[in-house]
């Protein structure tokens, strides 16, 4: 029986780089948030959502797959890489495994769903593992600008990826598992469809104000304000609440360690103020620090996956400050905001304190899926060359203009 398994297991291993080839070449289908509203609490029919699954989930997973194949060969080759590759190989082939299954099967259906939650916890730990992979590749080839721009791009295009083949499993398995969320009894699936916004802000702040009186022994405070025409009514919106918590715990952790670190002989923390704004269009969130700010050069650098201010952890190290980490925080963040089609923007002042502005879409018919599609253009950049600016780089040290003679 075992050998049966090991001739099936390898049949399946060699027809993946031809499934990948086939599932690629179909674009992915982005969602809306109405229309995963809709599915779930009017249309929920597990049958329809296995039926979707077992075909967007390949095409998702093989889009990226292409990617990471174009990825620099000294990458690849690296311990974590190849770890995270396999994951993704192996989920594929338990996918494909329900292709030519009746969805008029219950126990097709169950076993599906418990499919899905193997899946998403073999990911678990794709973050940290690909950021391990890259930090190896770093130490050994530290001055490759032109691979660092391609790996930025890419690692944009595989988070976000991650991020919408999660939100697809949870709906499924969320929905179909027959359980409640006893904590959230609104939620369809991971979604409220009145998502509290100063509730979540609150949430947020608390759980980042432990983990810093935990490491310096204080906090800054909260000053929270909400701007709508709906007066006296909290703000509230269709949305994922633990997209929302996940950026806003980000920006509250960089808040609270600058406006400490700024003011480490003072008595009196300046606090940290946040307006959540909402109108016709846009649904907007300003977390305000006086924390000292950055160097307009740096800011775009706080975005980047090969850079970060705090030492670079290692894999399974417990000892690290709570508030620091791979440095990923910023950029994954910024995805979530632009997985719906909002942003993240920073807005720093040098010498005073930073600004952030989380941007979401007011309409839930507005918030589509923002999703990496892989084709000939996608293809261009990871192909791109250094080439001479077309701007002055400014000289480090200034001309010394005594030995130049005037032209007359």
């Amino acid at each position: 029986m075992k050998f049966v398994r090991f001739i099936m297991k390898n049949a399946a291993m060699a027809s993946v780089p031809k499934h990948i080839e086939h599932f690629s070449k179909f674009s992915p289908s982005p969602l809306s948030m109405k229309q995963f509203l809709d599915f779930g609490s009017i249309n929920a029919c597990e049958k329809t959502s296995f039926v979707f699954l077992r075909q967007e989930l390949p095409v998702r997973l093989s889009n990226i797959m292409k990617e990471i194949n174009l990825l620099p060969d000294k990458l690849l080759t690296t311990q974590p890489v190849k770890m995270v590759q396999s994951w993704y190989i192996q989920s594929l082939i338990e996918i494909l495994e329900f292709l030519d299954k009746n969805p008029d099967d219950y126990k097709v259906l169950g076993e599906f769903v418990d499919a899905l939650v193997t899946i998403r916890n073999r990911h678990n730990d794709v973050v940290p593992t690909m950021a391990q992979g890259i930090i190896e590749y770093k130490e050994t080839f530290p001055h490759d600008a032109v691979t660092n721009q391609n790996i930025q791009y890419f690692l944009d295009r595989f988070y976000m990826s991650r991020i919408s083949i999660r939100m697809l499993i949870n709906q499924h398995t969320l929905i179909f598992d027959g359980s409640a969320n006893p904590v959230h009894p609104n939620t369809i699936g991971s979604i409220d469809p009145l998502c509290q916004v100063g509730d979540v802000v609150q949430d947020a702040f608390h759980s980042a104000k432990m983990l810093c009186d935990q490491y310096y022994l204080c906090s800054p405070d909260l000053i929270l304000q909400e701007m709508s025409n709906k007066k006296n009514l909290p703000i509230s919106i269709v949305y994922v609440p633990s997209h929302l918590y996940h950026m806003l715990f980000e920006l509250f952790k960089n808040a609270m360690r600058a406006t400490i670190e700024t003011h480490e002989n003072s008595n009196n923390l300046p606090p940290i103020q946040v307006m959540v704004s909402l109108g016709g269009e846009d649904m907007s969130i300003k977390v305000s620090d006086k924390g000292g700010g950055v160097p307009f050069r740096r800011i775009e650098n706080l975005f980047s996956y090969m850079y970060s201010t705090a030492p670079a952890p290692q894999m399974g190290e417990h000892t690290r400050p709570p508030l620091a980490g791979f440095g990923y925080g910023l950029p994954i963040s910024r995805l979530y905001a632009k997985y719906f089609q909002g942003d993240l923007q920073l807005y720093s002042m040098e010498g005073h304190g930073t600004d952030a502005v989380i941007y979401l879409k007011a309409l839930s018919t507005d918030s589509i899926e923002r999703l990496p599609v892989y084709n000939k253009t996608a293809l261009k950049n990871y192909k791109v060359s250094q080439e001479a600016d077309d701007w002055c780089i400014p000289s480090k040290e200034p001309l010394d203009l005594s030995n130049y003679k005037v032209a007359k």
